[in-house]
């Protein structure tokens, strides 16, 4: 056979690709202060400076589709948050639960239903000290209730295309309509959610297998009433936004600056609710991967993988799973982008990337940006939540939430 040079650029591009990659995998550089976010926006540079990329093609490839819709719910979430909207949320479970089991049926569907439209992360960020707080103060395990926070907005997440950042990346890459989305995956995230009830249950049995009965007196709930009907009717007007079929960056960016109109919260209190890391996270593997894709991945090769059967969905949905636990499902879902786009059902493969991606999140502690905050939150109350508690769950989950998922789609 005969030997096909390797130019420089393309040797350039797979060390920067795996550098930066590594570090976004196990979160940061040893050695070094350099988070997720510095390492994509380094690669990114490193890209262009060493002449893998024009900087006019960097430009081109970040999809800003995504980051405005990305930064638009930020926004959004931030005006609920300050308003205290979710702490009425949390008082009105207080006044209506009297069982262990029953608390953990709320606190499941509530994760859940509020990442399937206001992204997952955020609203782990939110959900979490907030859960701590209440179940501390009902004196029950606050374990169990914390991993329901987080498997429950990575399954819930997966319902619709503003559930979690890879999905909005899928829905950018696909264009596949928001309502048609929505109808396809809102069945699996239901299902999961009802796994993740019976799963925690039977891992928890002697906290929720129990007579006890739940008594809090109510706290005084501070809030905002006009910010609350505001943030709502906002919220509310955005995701028919989304299903009426309108662009779902137009709509969220104006669901912001429509918020950012207010004498009820200085500005600056809604922009530290931002998660800029995030953003720039987003801008930088968006670079990298424009790189990788430019250098390496030639026709010959994306031939190749395509004899992998990709078009065939158990091994698409295997494919997409393992590399989401091995580099995190954002830059997965971007890796597998070259790969998709040959198939000749692409909106078929696309909905099972943004499925098996989302689902595989809950695998192990490490799976998802979600778990890590929920992780982090509970240390900084003194709670740590041990790898095996979690994986005991979210394996088995996983499993079967990805099994029926494909099922599904088939």
């Amino acid at each position: 056979m005969p030997i096909v040079p390797v130019s420089a650029n393309t040797i350039a591009a797979l060390l920067i690709f795996s550098a930066t990659y590594l570090v976004v995998a196990i979160g940061r550089l040893p050695g070094l202060r350099l988070d997720r976010a510095g390492a994509a926006l380094v690669g990114a540079s490193l890209m262009v400076a060493c002449g893998v990329l024009t900087l006019p093609e960097a430009y081109h490839a970040i999809d800003f589709d995504t980051i405005t819709l990305l930064f638009g719910m930020m926004i959004l979430v931030a005006n609920l948050r300050l308003s205290g909207f979710f702490r009425l949320v949390s008082a009105w479970v207080v006044r209506r639960t009297r069982y262990p089991f029953v608390l953990l049926v709320a606190v499941t569907l509530i994760s859940g239903g509020f990442s399937a439209f206001l992204v997952n992360d955020m609203i782990c960020l939110v959900l979490t000290p907030l859960v701590l707080q209440l179940v501390t103060q009902l004196r029950r395990n606050p374990v169990p209730y914390l991993l329901a926070v987080a498997m429950a907005s990575n399954v819930g997440s997966v319902a619709t295309i503003t559930g979690n950042p890879q999905n909005i990346i899928v829905g950018s890459l696909s264009h596949i309509p928001y309502g048609h989305f929505a109808a396809v995956l809102t069945p699996v995230a239901l299902v999961g959610l009802l796994l993740t009830i019976a799963l925690l249950a039977l891992s928890f049995r002697t906290e929720f297998f129990t007579r006890d009965t739940l008594y809090a007196v109510p706290e005084k709930v501070h809030y905002n009433r006009s910010l609350v009907l505001k943030s709502v009717i906002v919220t509310m007007g955005m995701v028919i936004g989304f299903f009426v079929g309108i662009a779902a960056a137009k709509v969220a960016i104006i669901a912001g600056a429509l918020l950012l109109l207010t004498r009820r919260v200085k500005a600056h209190k809604i922009y530290r609710e931002i998660d800029g890391s995030l953003l720039i996270l987003f801008i930088g593997l968006f670079v990298v991967v424009a790189g990788l894709e430019k250098a390496v991945f030639t026709p010959q090769l994306i031939s190749a993988v395509g004899r992998l059967h990709l078009d065939q969905l158990p091994i698409l949905s295997l494919v997409t799973a393992g590399l989401s636990n091995i580099v995190s499902n954002v830059p997965a879902v971007l890796v597998l982008k070259p790969f998709i786009q040959p198939l000749a059902n692409q909106q078929q493969a696309w909905l099972t990337v943004a499925m098996a991606s989302t689902l595989a999140g809950n695998f192990t502690l490490l799976g998802s940006v979600a778990n890590l905050i929920v992780v982090h939150r509970a240390r900084q109350q003194n709670l740590e939540i041990s790898f095996w508690a979690y994986f005991k769950v979210g394996a088995p989950l996983t499993v079967l939430t990805i099994w029926f998922g494909v099922w599904w789609l088939v």
